[in-house]
């Protein structure tokens, strides 16, 4: 169809914008042929008008379809043009965070200006061996590609990455090394790879600077080849360094830094070994802080020095050399601060003894009278004679510069020869791969020599670049046989040769340098008359005869002549070069002693933007001087000459880097900056080179999948390439849209966009027909189920109504009698309230007003005494501050008459002092007076000694007195006591006097008490009936709460010891991980041994004539295999020693193997001492949680045993109340009234029969409390039988009521064992309250204090309580140490034991007895001793150890008579076997009688039965025929026939039999090399065979039988209780092979990670096309357009893998193992790794596939993963948690598939997917890609919201998950069955000379 039929109403569109280059745009109506206007309406709702271009009629560019946006190869698109390619751009990096897009060969990469976890080794292994186009762009894919072509094609490659300044050039090209280092490796054992990489630190010091653009930005390019041998292993590189700006060293603009290296030297100038630098601030140096700016955010340049020189020492730099490079630096910081002055307007000088020019001097070995005078002069050189001519300061100071950047130049220059030399290889190079990182092209608002040079070399990179795309466009076209048309694409050619070509501007530059005159404006000249309205690409600026204008492919770029001349030239002074040559720095000397021979200088001359340096080559040996005149340009030329021929002679690939934005902000894209790189690095050209032939490509199978529903059933063939064209022929009419190729269909720009609308169009018509039968449908039903609602609720209400009527009628009737009578009531109860008020206020206003006379009286009386007191006070403060103002006065007064006395003697001393100078004379008489003034001082101390000591006397005597007083008063004091006591004595008479009279009247009043306490006796009762009640309704309660305690207690319990256990679970799992890891790394480091030993062995051990070495069943390094020296076999031991001597080894790494190996063995056993610790730990954990809970049911007995026991004391406590009462009335009361039948006494007798009675009620409650206790004691002592006491003072220091202590205390002195409580205390607290709440009355008891002294005897018993707890916590304290200490001695005790038992293992069988017995009667002595010493102070303890000890003695000689007779048994059958050995012999002798003699003698036929002999499952075999039996039943064994025809595990059994016979015969010779050979030869047979699968599963196997049967036949308890009493009869007798169990279990181990890896290869490349690519589910998912890099089919072509590829080669995994005889706990854990492998690289391809994050492919996953599930349930391994290990799978397959929308879907992802991390989630919500146009895409604020909800989340911050990681593998014990003597060996296996025992 025509391209503007597409032009209909909502089509969208793109106009240009100013701001945002293009703006989207949809068309409010069709267009129609002729329009000049198109009605649009932009995205944000506002209507334009698009005037159409009336010359070209150009309608603006569509915009693709939404399922196009956000591809990975920008040419998938429909439509090819500038818009659609930016805004694809930037959805993938806006949106989808995606920094990496394919534009068909080239990869736009664009800067994020943020770290981002796409870098590391997982991601590195995941693009490791895949097809580019199979994974989701990176620089790592291009770098894959360019390996395997390079691998494929045998042909050298290129990455080319260019960009502007601040792109990602440097990083780019960073990761692409360290790929190539990390999937290659090296060749030997250099570290080659490290030694590239560590390159990228000294490159970046020495080269790269800050800029306003980026702070590590590359002022140089390089290409960097990295060599590879003939295994495409890493052996070397080499790096040629273009455009090195030199100007920077001397000059920087704002904002921008130096060479990175200054920084870090200045930062690191307090370093002793720098200090001689003389160097501090970057501040302080010119050349360092013109930019202003000399600290980088987030950069330490004291860390990057540390870097730098650990690169520099790992590139074999040396310590003295980098010092030489750091003088060489610090010294060009200080010629930067030379000061030079100006002697007049032509001369300079440099003022004498400069502090810099010194240190520059003294760094470099010059002198400084040389170095100053040609800084400042320059030597002229005529015909005949040579002139030294002074130079003006601004020449002066050009010429510093000028040194400064020659030498930093020539510094570069060395180092990267000497970078060269560390990565240069002697081995021979394969092939290379070349990473080129130059600059893009550069425009600025001044453009120099150096931006032209630049766009020069990206003229012929560009040029070369459309040749490449062009070819492979031609290529493809021609490969499908499609008619090839001329593409006409854009040629640079005439731009370069306007530069480069005769009589171009390079040309005419170097001419006008050859001129004695030339200068820029008359080159200027030259280009215009030669180019100007010449040559179209050349222009001239309107206002400016300085400058010339080029058309470069990218854009037009104005160039300013000035300094072209100077900086082609180049030049600088020849005699500061030759100063420096003299130089005793020998370094120095090394930088310039090529200088005669150098081709040209390294720079340019000052000024200018930038300076470039051009990497010297080596001259011919016949080269003139001329030569060193040379241009800057004819250099750059003929370098970037031989850069071209190096890439047109490899095959290229190109990385174009982009810079999002100027302001390094991430993730933020600016369209203008954007699109204009796109047109300056070639990426426009690209597409348009494509656009404009067939750009869309597609199979003809995925257009069959895509677009089946255009076909009609009829139209659907059995051939696809035909079906496909009959549909074409039909939806597109126009033939040259499409053309039919081979394999694939080429459609013209826009034709995929047409197809996906009709298809979308189709889709969209019966997604509403289906929308329509189904609404109808569910309205239809709701319709019927309102209906019927409607018609139940009229029926319910109607009901409702009537009943409410007649409730409303009787509620109205029963309110009006409510009425009334609540009404009266209301009125009756106010005037009651009322008249009781009143009275109320009464009384209470009387009281109130009486009160308030006596408060005022009282008020009244305390006034006056406050008065009172107040005035005196103030009084006595007035006089006081009188005489305080008064000493004032008379101080100042003082003060004032001792200054003017003062005064007065100053004035007379001054003249005393002029009386001296005028009568000398009187010296003498001044000197007398002076002398006694001297002796009146003494008196004045004299006196004033005395005055202190009378002072001293003073205060003795006025204290004495004083004292005296005091005593004094105190005897006035007691004898006013003693009149007071007098009285008091007088007051008591008395009182007792009338105390006598109160006595007789209570005589009288003690009847009139009796009834009143019968009464209180009588409601006393009462309560306590009462009180037992609520009693008997608490302990139903309590009970109750018990229970529910005692059941959270448990619940709380099982919860933490499951949390516990788990994590105990997961921290052995890590340690068996470990352990099982460092296995593999010993295993890995003695094959890398084998494989060196066999390497020398073969150069040694070369043939000579004549002589041949036979072959040997066991190498040499077998012993290699053994695992202790001490199994060896002597005889491997001599011949391994044996050819060490005729091989000569490195020694060095033999002993460095065998040191990492005994390092391995140690870390085996100690991870093996930590897993024991952790096993102990755990079941410490265990039994710790068990006493708690015991704890814990204990303490709820108690707290029923406490309810007794103060049940019971409350009982006494009333009995002995009634006796106190009792003995209270009879003490008191007269003869008459208590005798036996009066009133009083009967009344008593009542009470006291009616508390008996309560007594006995309340014994019966507390024997039904005793029961249920013992009752519930049983029941806890079945589950526990001890449980810990507990303190209860918790509990008694928050009972407030001393009662209450003192019940507490009775029944826990009355208990007969400690009580716990661990309940509430408050709930106890209110119980005992309520127990003991005493009568009303209780004080007329305690009349006599009784009760008191009870309390007080209850604190001494709490005490004494408290005393005995502490002393028994301290005994258990003491007694857990000592258990410690003899558990501790136990343990040293059973390690001697074992050590014996070791000992005596290697005695004869006659002498361990006696050996034995020796060794206990040693230890009883030891032992007897020792416990007489312990028990020296205790006869009891010592008496019953000796019983003891007796006891043992007895049982010893039990034990010892049973061996005797044990030793006379065996006697016998030795006697008897002895015998039968007499008759075999004689026997042997019969049948030795020749066939002569039987032939004569005469046969009689005789029928003799046969005795079945008794075999006891042993094998004999001798000593030689051992290598046989290895040989015959493990190397030469084919798994195929034994697992199909034989027994499982047939080759275990017979070895162990084996083994049983050597430990019959007690041959401990013969079971050391047996095991050592069979390990050995499973080794080696697993070394051979290791990639074979059945071999390793066959061999797992049988190690696995062969341990269970070393632990079932050992002997041990543990073991032989799972075996039946024949097969306990084979156990082992002699040996101990405990640590061969050991040996075997980590064979195991290794066998078992080998099997892993071996199934890992098999199904790797079937998983990511089984469980992603391929559709088991037809028509769910339809395959997108792809671009120029074609993905992996999904569909199911011939030799593709499938779902069901899986499944067979699963079966075919478990049925091997079954055959073989796997365990079946082993084969689970097989599967579960092999289902974990499943989905981690399903997962890891889908976190790294766009295409495959849809919601059609959540399905597929799913369903996948259902089958998985079905196939484990089929093999019944569901238990085995291998379905577990696919749950991050089916988590990210449900993610595809929910709702991705509001606030609820995001709160059900996160709780959904918990087995996903935050990262994995994010990347997954980031990729997911919409296939139809129905489905959404997700929005980046949604995504933000599960960032936020997911941040607290603590986990591995890791991507992709560990394919690599491998559970732990465990053995659990499988005993077999089968019996040994039963085993028939079969002739197969060639072991006839084996015998069966």
């Amino acid at each position: 169809m025509a391209a503007s039929e597409l032009y209909t109403k909502h089509a969208r569109v793109w106009i240009p914008d100013a701001e945002e280059v293009w703006k989207s745009a949809e068309l409010l109506k069709d267009y129609k042929q002729g329009d000049a206007l198109l009605q649009l309406r932009l995205d944000d709702g506002t209507d334009v008008e698009h005037k159409l271009d009336p010359k070209t009629k150009n309608l603006p560019h569509l915009r693709n379809p939404d399922i196009l946006v956000g591809e990975n190869d920008l040419t998938a698109l429909s439509y090819l043009h500038e818009p659609a390619i930016l805004h694809n751009l930037k959805v993938r990096f806006m949106d989808s965070k995606l920094i990496y897009t394919y534009c068909g060969i080239v990869l736009v990469a664009i800067n994020p200006y943020e770290t981002l976890p796409i870098y590391g080794a997982d991601i590195i292994n995941a693009y490791s061996g895949q097809n580019m186009g199979d994974m989701d762009p990176h620089i790592f894919a291009v770098a894959e590609e360019s390996y395997k072509q390079m691998a494929r094609d045998e042909r050298n490659q290129s990455i080319i990455v260019s960009g502007e300044s601040g792109a990602g050039k440097t990083v780019s090209a960073k990761y692409a090394m360290r790929y190539f280092a990390t999937v290659s490796g090296s060749a030997s054992e250099t570290n080659v790879e490290e030694k590239v990489l560590a390159s990228n630190p000294i490159m970046e010091s020495i080269g790269n600077a800050k800029t306003t653009r980026n702070d590590n930005s590359s002022r140089f390019g390089k290409y960097i080849e990295i060599g590879f041998d003939k295994k495409y292993q890493i052996i070397g590189a080499n790096m040629r360094t273009y455009l090195l700006e030199k100007s920077r060293v001397v000059f920087q603009a704002d904002d921008e830094r130096n060479y990175h290296i200054f920084y870090q030297l200045c930062a690191s100038a307090q370093l002793p070994e720098l200090k001689v630098l003389k160097l501090g601030q970057a501040t302080n140096f010119h050349y360092t802080k013109q930019g202003r700016s000399p600290v980088i955010d987030g950069v330490d340049d004291a860390k990057e020095m540390v870097n730098t020189r650990h690169a520099c020492t790992l590139l074999g730099i040396s310590e003295p050399y980098q010092m030489g490079i750091f003088r060489i630096l610090a010294a060009i910081l200080h010629l930067g601060n030379v000061e030079i002055k100006d002697r007049d307007s032509d001369s300079s000088i440099v003022p004498p003894n400069n502090a810099h020019l010194t240190v520059f001097c003294d760094l470099m070995g010059v002198t400084y009278q040389d170095m100053s005078q040609w800084l400042c002069h320059k030597k002229l050189k005529t015909a005949a004679e040579t002139y030294i001519k002074p130079i003006p300061k601004l020449q002066a100071v050009n010429a510093r510069d000028a040194l400064a950047k020659h030498i930093y130049a020539k510094l570069f220059d060395w180092i990267v020869d000497h970078v060269n030399k560390a990565l240069r290889s002697t081995v021979s190079q394969n092939s290379f791969i070349g990473v080129l990182d130059i600059y893009g092209f550069e425009t600025f608002e001044i453009n120099s020599f150096e931006q032209f040079c630049i766009n020069y070399a990206n003229e012929k990179l560009q040029q070369q670049f459309n040749m490449h795309v062009f070819k492979l466009e031609q290529e493809e076209y021609m490969k499908e046989q499609i008619p090839w048309t001329l593409i006409d694409f854009y040629d640079n050619q005439p731009c370069i040769n306007l530069i480069e070509a005769k009589m171009g501007i390079l040309d005419l530059l170097d001419e006008e340098c050859r001129m004695p005159k030339g200068s820029d404006d008359t080159w200027a000249q030259k280009l215009y008359n030669t180019h100007l309205n010449k040559c179209a690409l050349f222009h001239k600026p309107r206002l400016s005869n300085k400058a010339f204008i080029i058309q470069h492919f990218a854009d037009k770029v104005e160039y300013q002549c000035d300094g072209f001349l100077e900086k082609n030239k180049d030049t600088v002074n020849e005699e500061q070069i030759t100063v420096l040559k003299t130089s005793k720095f020998e370094l120095l000397v090394e930088l310039f002693q090529d200088e005669e021979k150098a081709t040209t200088p390294t720079g340019p001359p000052p000024g200018g933007r930038t300076r470039l340096s051009i990497k010297q080559t080596k001259t011919r040996p016949g080269q003139t001087s001329r030569d060193h005149k040379k241009t800057v340009g004819l250099q750059f030329r003929n370098s970037l000459q031989l850069l071209m021929d190096t890439l047109n002679a490899t095959t290229p690939h190109y990385v174009r880097c982009i810079k999002p934005n100027d302001n390094k902000h991430p993730f933020t894209f600016d369209p203008s900056r954007a699109v204009q790189q796109l047109r300056a690095c070639g990426v426009l050209e690209t597409i348009r080179i494509s656009a404009a032939g067939f750009p869309s490509r597609w199979t003809y199978q995925e257009f069959f999948s895509r677009y089946r529903v255009l076909m009609k059933q009829k139209d659907v063939l059995n051939d696809r390439r035909l079906t496909c064209r009959n549909v074409l022929e039909k939806l597109i009419k126009d033939q040259d849209k499409y053309q039919f190729g081979k394999t694939k269909i080429f459609f013209r720009a826009g034709q995929v966009a047409y197809l996906e609308k009709l298809r979308a169009d189709k889709l969209r018509v019966a997604c509403i027909r289906i929308q329509k039968t189904i609404r109808s449908w569910l309205l239809r039903k709701k319709y019927l189920r309102m209906r019927s609602a409607a018609i139940t609720i009229q029926r319910y209400v109607r009901g409702y109504q009537a009943r409410c009527l007649a409730k409303f009628l009787r509620r109205t009737q029963a309110a009006i009698t409510i009425q009334k009578f609540q009404r009266m009531y209301r009125e009756r109860k106010r005037y009651r309230r009322m008249q009781a008020a009143s009275l109320v206020v009464q009384c209470m206003l009387r009281a109130y007003m009486a009160r308030q006379k006596y408060q005022a009286m009282l008020r009244e009386h305390k006034t006056i005494i406050i008065q009172k007191r107040v005035r005196g006070w103030l009084a006595r403060l007035y006089y006081k501050r009188s005489l305080e103002a008064v000493v004032y006065l008379q101080c100042c007064i003082r003060r004032m008459r001792a200054r003017r006395e003062l005064k007065k003697l100053k004035i007379e001393a001054r003249s005393v002092e002029h009386f001296k100078k005028l009568n000398i004379g009187m010296e003498n008489k001044i000197m007398q007076l002076q002398r006694k003034v001297d002796e009146q001082q003494k008196d004045k101390k004299a006196m004033t000694e005395r005055l202190n000591s009378l002072a001293n006397s003073y205060s003795v005597e006025s204290e004495k007195l004083r004292n005296e007083v005091e005593r004094l008063r105190l005897t006035e004091e007691e004898a006013r006591n003693n009149s007071n006591r007098i009285t008091t004595l007088l007051e008591e008479l008395a009182r007792l006097k009338k105390e006598l009279c109160d006595t007789q009247r209570d005589k009288r009043i003690i009847e009139e008490w009796a009834d009143k306490y019968k009464l209180e006796t009588e409601q006393l009762v009462a309560e306590l009936k009462e009180q037992n009640s609520l009693l008997k309704i608490e302990k139903d309660d309590l009970n109750r709460l018990i229970q529910e305690q005692n059941q959270e207690m448990t619940e709380k319990m099982e919860k933490a010891l499951a949390e516990e256990t788990k994590q105990l679970e997961c921290e052995l799992n890590e340690e068996r991980s470990r352990y099982q890891n460092l296995l593999t790394e010993h295993r890995r480091l003695e094959d890398r041994h084998d494989d060196l030993k066999e390497e020398m062995t073969l150069m040694v051990n070369i043939p000579k004539p004549g002589h041949r070495r036979t072959d040997s069943t066991h190498s040499s390094n077998e012993s290699e295999y053994t695992y202790n020296s001490e199994f060896a076999e002597p005889e491997e031991n001599a011949r391994g020693a044996e050819d060490v001597t005729k091989a000569p080894l490195d020694m060095s790494l033999f002993l460095k193997l065998q040191k990492r190996v005994t390092e391995l063995e140690q870390e085996k056993q100690s991870l093996q001492n930590e897993l024991d610790k952790k096993e102990e730990q755990a079941y410490r954990a265990r039994a710790r949680e068990e006493d708690e809970q015991n704890r814990a049911r204990g303490a709820e007995l108690e707290y029923e045993s406490l309810k007794r026991q103060e049940l019971d004391s409350e009982n006494k406590k009333l009995k002995n109340d009634l006796n106190e009462l009792r003995k209270a009335l009879s003490e008191k009361s007269p003869p008459g009234v208590t005798a036996p039948g009066s009133p009083a006494y009967k009344v008593i007798m009542e009470q006291l029969n009616s508390s008996n009675e309560e007594l006995e009620v309340r014994k019966e409650e507390v024997l039904i409390l005793r029961s249920q206790l013992v009752s519930q004691k049983e029941a806890v002592h079945q589950k526990q039988t001890m449980t810990e006491a507990m303190p209860c003072m918790e509990d008694v220091r928050k009972m407030k009521d001393a009662g209450e202590i003192t019940q507490a205390y009775i029944a826990l002195k009355e208990s007969n064992r400690s009580p716990k409580f661990t309940s509430k205390p408050v709930a106890v607290s209110d119980l005992m309250s309520r127990i003991r709440s005493p009568p009303q009355d209780y004080h007329a008891l305690n009349e006599d204090g009784e009760l008191w002294l009870v309390y007080e005897g209850l604190k001494e018993t709490n005490r004494l309580l408290e005393s005995q707890l502490q002393t028994l916590r301290k005994s258990h304290e003491n007694e857990t140490e000592v258990l410690r200490e003899e558990l501790q001695s136990v343990k040293e005790d059973n390690n001697r034991q074992q050590q014996l038992l070791a000992q005596n293992l290697q005695l004869p069988p006659e002498a361990r007895i006696e050996a034995s017995l020796q060794h206990e009667i040693t230890r009883l002595t030891n032992e007897n001793l020792y416990f007489e010493e312990l028990y020296a102070d205790d006869p009891a303890k010592y008496q019953f150890y000796r019983i003891s000890l007796y006891k043992r003695i007895i049982d010893l000689m039990e034990q010892l008579e049973k061996q005797d007779k044990t030793v006379r048994k065996l006697k016998k059958q030795l006697k008897v076997f002895a015998k039968k050995i007499g008759e075999l012999e004689v026997s042997s002798q019969i049948e030795n009688v020749s066939p002569g003699q039987i032939i004569d003698e005469p046969i009689h036929p005789v029928n003799i039965p046969r005795k079945e002999k008794d075999f006891q499952g042993m094998l004999e075999y001798k000593k030689e025929d051992e290598s046989k039996l290895v040989k015959n039943l493990i190397l030469e064994l084919k798994p195929r026939g034994v697992a199909v025809n034989l027994i499982p595990g047939l080759p275990a059994y017979i070895l162990f039999m084996c083994l049983r016979h050597a430990d019959y015969v007690n041959d401990d010779q013969k079971v050391r090399t047996l095991l050592t050979s069979t390990i050995n030869g499973i080794k080696k047979i697993l070394k051979k065979r290791g990639d074979d699968y059945e071999t390793v599963s066959f061999w797992l196997s049988n190690t696995c039988r062969f341990l269970h049967c070393l632990k079932q036949y050992s002997g041990e308890e543990s073991f032989m209780k799972h075996n039946t009493p024949r097969q306990n009869e084979h156990c082992l007798s002699n040996f101990d092979l405990a640590e061969y169990r050991q040996v075997l279990s980590d064979l195991a181990i290794q066998i078992y990670q080998q099997l892993v890896k071996v199934m890992e290869n098999i199904l790797q490349p079937m998983i990511v096309s089984g469980m992603l690519e391929h559709e088991t589910i037809q028509g769910v998912s339809g395959v997108k357009p792809t671009g120029l890099r074609k993905r992996t089919s999904s569909i199911a072509d011939e030799g593709t893998y499938t779902l069901d590829s899986i499944l067979r080669q699963l079966n075919s995994f478990h049925s091997t193992m079954c055959q073989h005889g796997t365990d079946p706990e082993l084969i689970k854990q097989v599967v579960k790794q092999m289902f974990y492998i499943i989905g981690a690289v399903t997962l890891n391809n889908l976190l790294l596939r766009k295409d495959m994050c849809s919601w059609s492919k959540g399905m597929q996953i799913r369903y996948n993963v259902s089958q998985l599930e079905e196939w484990l349930r089929d093999k019944n391994l569901m238990t085995s948690g291998a379905k577990e290990t696919l749950e991050p799978l089916i988590q990210a397959a449900q993610l595809l598939q929910v709702k991705k929308k509001t606030d609820e879907d995001a709160e059900a992802i996160c709780s959904m997917c918990n087995a996903l991390s935050t990262a994995q989630i994010v990347k997954v919500l980031n990729l997911y890609t919409p296939v139809n146009e129905f489905e959404e895409r997700v929005s980046v604020a949604f995504i933000r919201t599960i960032q936020i909800r997911l941040r607290d989340r603590k986990e591995s911050p890791q991507l992709l998950m560990d394919t690599k990681n491998i559970y732990p593998v465990t053995f659990p014990f499988n005993p077999s069955s089968l019996a040994l003597e039963t085993i028939q060996i079969p002739s197969s296996l060639n072991l006839l000379f084996l015998t069966r025992v």
